[in-house]
């Protein structure tokens, strides 16, 4: 499951990155923060 979390919050965070460069900052923050939340090494919403 942590394998998992590690993936999503990964794809959540650099498509986050992504849209920040495209110039949708507030899209890319909040997929951002929900890849930090999700991810294993942060407070994670599932456990």
């Amino acid at each position: 499951m942590a394998v998992i979390l590690w993936i999503l919050a990964a794809i959540l965070v650099i498509s986050g990155i992504f849209a920040i460069f495209r110039k949708q900052i507030l899209w890319g923050v909040v997929l951002i923060v929900v890849g930090c939340l999700v991810g294993p090494g942060g407070v994670s919403i599932f456990g």
